[in-house]
């Protein structure tokens, strides 16, 4: 059972490596983000979305405990 489990594991991680070559080699158009006035340099797209892909995955689980965080306090006040 053990076996069959890294089996799948490694099949699906190659995949996912696969996947994101694969959007990497066609997404190779540069582009430049305008953003308030500031100019970014000319990256691919591919690039600029996994730069915002993994910006997501770190802020996203940090404003999650935040705001889970926050209904705990103020219930402790009450008590």
């Amino acid at each position: 059972m053990r076996s069959l489990k890294r089996i799948f594991f490694a099949v699906s991680g190659l995949l996912l490596i696969l996947m994101v070559l694969a959007f990497v080699l066609e997404n190779q158009q540069s582009v430049a983000v305008l953003f308030l006035g500031w100019t970014g340099p000319q990256l691919p797209v591919s690039v600029l979305m996994l730069v915002a892909l993994l910006v997501g995955m770190v802020i996203g689980p940090i404003l999650g405990w935040l705001f889970m965080r926050r209904p705990r306090a103020s219930a402790k006040r009450l008590v």
